[in-house]
């Protein structure tokens, strides 16, 4: 069976903070794109899972398997996320 999550680091007070970090590096990236609350808490959640699932993927040999390259396919898929975060959907 292929891992897709690296394994639990010991819970110190970076790592217990580190979720909270991310998400105000993210809605600070996303400044950019005009988006309100609740649509600002939906982008950071898929922007956290495309990376977070492109990176275990990544981590766990999911991509190695296959054509392209997993750094190939990478910059398809950034720049797909531009447009998407710019013409995000009504609610």
């Amino acid at each position: 069976m292929i891992r897709t999550t690296p394994p639990r680091p010991a819970r110190t007070p970076a790592a217990a903070s580190a979720g909270a970090r991310h998400a105000q590096l993210t809605r600070a990236v996303l400044r950019g794109y005009d988006l309100a609350e609740p649509d600002q808490a939906q982008a950071v959640r898929l922007l956290g899972g495309v990376l977070h699932g492109y990176v275990g993927l990544e981590l766990a040999g999911g991509f190695g398997h296959s054509v392209p390259d997993f750094q190939e396919s990478w910059t398809p898929i950034a720049d797909a996320l531009g447009p998407l975060l710019r013409n995000w959907p009504a609610p």
